[in-house]
């Protein structure tokens, strides 16, 4: 199935206000995938009932948290990598600054070789807004 599309007119990114606007891609949802349909999907394709795949992921989605918040980046081989990044305030120096200029932790995913092929070998069908 293809990824959908849409074409929304905006202003160019670090162009002025007065520029021409252009027409740019935006993807459209076809829709959610719960846990429950991926471990289904899981257990089609391999030997593992549904039940023990949904309980190996709440196990991923208990644990990949706690090594984030210990500072570790989560390697998933080919498919990926979750890390996290911090947004602050800044300080003069570096003596100055403390802990409580940090206002967010994010976490970040970057998408291994494996997963980018995977999506960079999409088809993509326009529909209308």
């Amino acid at each position: 199935m293809p990824i959908e599309y849409s074409l929304v007119e905006r202003g160019t990114p670090g162009a002025p206000a007065t520029a021409k606007k252009k027409f740019y891609a935006t993807a459209k949802s076809q829709g959610d995938t719960t846990v429950r349909d991926l471990a289904k999907r899981i257990s089609e394709i391999s030997t593992v009932s549904s039940v023990d795949v949904m309980a190996v992921l709440e196990a991923l989605f208990q644990v990949v948290p706690g090594e984030l918040a210990d500072g570790r980046i989560v390697r998933c081989g080919d498919f990926g990598s979750f890390f996290t990044t911090l947004k602050s305030g800044g300080a003069d120096s570096e003596k100055e600054f403390n802990p409580a200029l940090i206002s967010s932790v994010s976490v970040k995913f970057r998408p291994g070789k494996l997963f980018g092929q995977a999506i960079q070998a999409a088809d993509f069908r326009r529909i209308e807004k």
